[in-house]
């Protein structure tokens, strides 16, 4: 798109000599700083300034200052400030128009953020309602005041002005004019000690310095009660005028801020999960994550603890708070400083775990995670946690709010259940044998009959002497899925290489399964420690945002509150409905080789128990830690008789609950054959695909490499379940080795990657290990 500025030569005929000629002057230097469709925003508005009959001087003045205003903060702002100019020509005259675009570009500078911005053009506004006389000394002096005060300093003076002088217009222009002592002395108590437009330079060289990039900085208006920097979609967001503390100046509580949130923008590999959590929880983890973020920080740049240890000290800190905020306090200087103890063994304690694990948990957002509970459940058992409006007053000014540090997932309301008319819903009924026998429709109606008819007992032939199912019955085998398999050494695929047959093994005892969970108490206990760790809690509401979906009635009133009792209310009056809920689904994939079947070394103290059954057990625990969480989740196996009969038993499916059914099938479980790894993780993806959810897992446990007995080359079956598992990834399916070989750091590493296997030396601790391998996967 490009504008060609005889275009609009026809629109500005009738406008005086100078604005054409102006208009020709300024066209090549809007040019440069907007965007064509900026370009048409910007002519398109001067030319409806043309038409609203107030003269040349104003559409001048926005031709000139317009282009340096989106310099600064951007061509999103034109419409805004054009809309402005629209709305104030029904309420004062084009002379005040024309000064008010003649202050923007000083508004801009002075403000340095688009959102200010919009708020300095509410200000005036505003003031053209309540104070008209005055709007028009006040934008001649803006450049002074912006100076000095920030923009909500120059709404609290300029509405005390128009309130104070309501009735007396004299002096009404002369305190916007700097003319009276009221309004020198208001303009004086409405200064604040740094503003950021002034150290934002100095800030951004700063950061630079420390870690070699660039960081984006905007001020954000901070003169409510409770405002805490923050950082918001990788910008770094600083209140835009602070005030000296504790003989340090404003600038060097800047810096503290920005190196603070840089730190977390460094040091924050993966977003901790704020499923499961209160908020109290959560302001417990982020206090413990605030002090490992800058551990991190301090083992690069050590003389940041000076900066940031000066704002933690106690003694300048007065005034009654409840006791926990104060443990905290000093809970946070110790952690940044291991030689400051404190009296409380327990906090000691906390301290002295930090700073044994911290050095090798630098980057280990779960190392926060765990010690925070910890310290929570230490208040909780002391029944002295408090609400979060207390927690949130705890008197650390350069920390920010860690909005950063979470990972929340929003509720989707127009993601709905898919339906099923009720005519196409299949129906399972329990019938009588006689029913069975002389009215069922079609005795070979296949699974997707519109009505299912089963007996609670087997169907017995008495001539045969046996069951029907045993007499004709069979377990069904699948159409065949055809895959293709990796060729290394033609760098090629192989289509249609690979047959996946889906086949059933006989059921077992369920019972033996319930045997299982019985025999491994201590490891169920510990399961149900994880249950309650990672089980979702619905929908929450997260409250104090500037741009949430509803409106917050309670902090409304209080902004209402505030405004009527003449001061700044908290722009933070909205909500938004987050939805704690774990959008994962696991498919649990277990290698059933007739390898399986050997029983394990006498070292291993098992009483002869073979691979199969530790795998058997293995599964059984995890389908019940899942099963509690909620996750959809699929325990699926796989052996192979050459690339031709790939063996796939689904013995437990998503949505199938872990029943009787499912367990008897678990218990049937047998192994035997080959391992062709890389078409049962084809065939596994083929099963998450049909799954909704966001996120997918495969956990693959095996006790050995991948081998057939029709491919000779060890490495062919490598490479392809490789290259299978770098197919997963790339539709968004994460793969997990579990493997029980203990010579498997040879090949694991280069089929899996570095972080996505784990070998367990002790086969015996396999059952106990497969839960907590979950768990910590899918936190």
């Amino acid at each position: 798109m490009s504008l060609d500025l005889s275009e609009y030569e026809v629109c500005f005929k009738d406008a005086a000599p100078e604005v054409r000629d102006t208009l020709e002057g300024t066209f090549q230097e809007a040019s440069r700083v907007m965007s064509p469709a900026a370009m048409h925003v910007y002519l398109e508005g001067a030319k409806g300034l043309c038409g609203l009959g107030r003269g040349s001087d104003l559409v001048i003045t926005y031709l000139q200052e317009m282009p340096q205003v989106v310099r600064e903060c951007g061509e999103d702002v034109l419409e805004d400030c054009i809309g402005a100019a629209l709305k104030l020509s029904s309420m004062t005259s084009g002379e005040v128009i024309a000064l008010l675009f003649g202050s923007l570009p000083t508004a801009a500078r002075r403000l340095g953020d688009a959102d200010l911005l919009l708020g300095y053009l509410n200000l005036v506004h505003q003031m053209s309602a309540k104070a008209a006389r005055g709007l028009r000394p006040m934008l001649d002096n803006i450049d002074e005041l912006l100076s000095k005060l920030t923009l909500s300093g120059l709404r609290k003076w300029a509405l005390f002005g128009a309130e104070a002088y309501r009735r007396d217009l004299k002096n009404l222009v002369k305190y916007f004019n700097l003319e009276t002592q009221d309004s020198r002395a208001m303009l004086q108590a409405q200064r604040r000690g740094t503003l950021f437009i002034d150290t934002q330079r100095k800030l951004n060289f700063y950061l630079r310095a420390l870690w070699g990039r660039d960081f984006f900085l905007r001020p954000t208006a901070a003169d409510y009660e409770g405002f805490r920097p923050y950082v918001e979609r990788n910008v770094i967001h600083l209140p835009d005028a602070v005030d000296p503390i504790a003989g340090k100046s404003g600038l060097e509580l800047y810096r503290a801020m920005a190196a603070h949130m840089a730190a977390h923008m460094t040091g924050t590999r993966k977003r901790i999960s704020a499923e499961q959590l209160s908020p109290a929880q959560m302001f417990f983890i982020a206090h413990v994550e605030d002090a490992r973020i800058e551990a991190r920080a301090l083992r690069a740049f050590p003389g940041l603890k000076n900066l940031w240890r000066s704002f933690l000290r106690m003694d300048y800190k007065v005034g009654v708070v409840h006791p926990t905020v104060t443990d905290l306090e000093w809970l946070a200087l110790m952690l940044l400083d291991p030689s400051v103890r404190t009296g409380d063994e327990d906090l000691r304690a906390i301290a002295d775990t930090f700073h044994a694990g911290i050095g090798e948990r630098l980057d280990d957002a779960d190392f926060s995670w765990h010690l925070g509970l910890d310290l929570f459940n230490l208040y909780a058992g002391r029944r002295d946690v408090p609400s979060l409006r207390v927690l949130q007053s705890i008197r650390i000014p350069y920390r920010d709010d860690n909005r950063f540090v979470w990972a929340f997932d929003e509720a989707d309301w127009a993601d709905g259940v898919e339906y099923i008319p009720a005519s196409q819903r299949q129906v399972r009924r329990i019938v009588s044998a006689l029913e069975m026998a002389n009215e069922v429709d079609c005795e070979l109606a296949g699974d997707d009959a519109q009505e299912i008819w089963r007996l609670q007992t087997p169907f017995w032939l008495d001539q045969e002497g046996c069951t029907i199912n045993e007499l004709e019955g069979k377990e069904p085998i699948s159409e065949p899925f055809h895959y293709r398999e990796w060729d290394y050494q033609i760098q090629l695929h192989r289509p249609d290489w690979a047959t996946v047959y889906e086949r059933r093994q006989p059921k077992g005892d369920p019972e033996d399964i319930d045997r299982i969970l019985v025999e491994h108490r201590p490891v169920t206990s510990r399961i149900r420690q994880i249950i309650d760790m990672l089980q979702p809690q619905g929908v929450q509401r997260q409250r104090n945002l500037e741009d949430g979906d509803e409106i917050d009635l309670n902090a409304a009133v209080d902004a209402m509150v505030a405004i009527r009792m003449g001061e700044q209310p908290s722009p933070r009056i909205t909500l938004r409905n987050v939805i704690k809920r774990r959008d994962l689904a696991v498919l649990v994939l277990l290698d059933l080789s007739e390898s399986t079947n050997e029983p394990l070394d006498d070292t291993e103290g098992e009483d002869g128990k073979t691979i199969l059954q530790l795998t058997r057990e293995a599964a059984a625990l995890v389908a019940t830690a899942i099963t509690g969480i909620g996750d959809p989740f699929a325990l699926h196996g796989f052996a192979s008789d050459g690339r031709h009969d790939v063996q796939y038993f689904r013995f437990k499916d998503f949505g199938q609950t872990f029943d009787h059914d499912a367990k008897a099938r678990l218990a049937g479980m047998r192994g035997g054959l080959s391992t062709r790894m890389g078409a049962a993780l084809r065939h596994a993806s083929h099963h998450l695909s049909r799954q909704p959810e966001t996120h997918k897992l495969v956990l693959l446990v095996t006790d050995g490499e991948p081998a057939d007995i029709d491919e000779r080359d060890p490495q062919h079956l490598r490479q392809d379940t490789r290259k299978a598992v770098e197919e997963l990834a790339s539709r968004g399916v994460l793969t997990y080795c579990l493997t029980l070989d203990p010579q498997a750091d040879d090949y694991v590493k280069r089929i899996f990657g570095q972080n996505n296997y784990t070998v367990v030396d002790h086969v015996r601790r396999l059952p106990e290990k497969l839960p907590q391998l979950f768990a910590s996967l899918t936190r």
